[in-house]
């Protein structure tokens, strides 16, 4: 039998502490969303919105159900998408009603009490990582080494001064004319691409003979 060795991961550069506080701040100031305390920096789930969080590969084939605005992350090849707060209770309800209920996907939603890592701010590096005039922390990781580190980025990062409920996928938009973005065709869109995503992880893998 053949075992295939994958690669480790480069450890995950720190932020400073006047960092993080800058990024608190941003988060908090500029768009109004609630941060846990302590290190590392995460966000509250379940106030302004909830996080439903499947592989990338699934993840990339449901943005056409959501609106330009809509804030997106990636973080070690997962991808965060951000839905309205309740979301995570409809979810298992919603799954059983498209019929995927019965089936194991890879597929999770955090909502009210839980919490989230805080990808840094669109054009922000670890202050470690000083940009060529040598000022730290104003340089950005490019997207694929940011996201091979380990570290949450965002693809589609939240627009201060905007109410980001009004851009997220919600139950309400069921066959309403709003601006919103559907839920249903979300959840199903991802569902769908999470289980082909398993039956080619399945196809895959080795045969194991006696």
């Amino acid at each position: 039998m053949v075992h295939t060795v994958l690669p480790v991961p480069p450890p995950r550069r720190p932020l400073d502490r006047g960092t993080s506080a800058a990024v608190r701040q941003w988060y908090e100031h500029e768009l109004g969303w609630a941060t846990a305390p302590g290190e590392p920096l995460r966000l509250v789930t379940g106030v302004r919105f909830d996080v439903l969080e499947a592989p990338a590969e699934a993840g990339f084939a449901a943005l056409r159900h959501l609106g330009p605005a809509s804030p997106v992350a990636l973080c070690a090849g997962r991808m965060r998408l951000l839905v309205a707060a309740g979301s995570a209770e409809e979810l298992p309800g919603l799954l059983d009603w498209l019929e995927w209920g019965a089936l194991a996907l890879d597929l999770t939603v955090t909502g009210a009490g839980g919490r989230t890592e805080a990808p840094l701010p669109p054009g922000w590096a670890p202050a470690s990582v000083p940009d060529p005039a040598g000022t730290p922390g104003s340089r950005a990781l490019p997207l694929d080494r940011a996201v091979s580190q380990g570290a949450a980025v965002w693809l589609r990062p939240p627009e201060p001064g905007c109410e980001v409920e009004q851009v997220l996928p919600t139950l309400s938009a069921v066959g309403g004319g709003g601006g919103a973005p559907d839920l249903v065709r979300l959840v199903d869109t991802v569902a769908t691409q999470c289980h082909r995503v398993r039956l080619r992880r399945a196809c895959a893998q080795p045969i194991a003979f006696s």
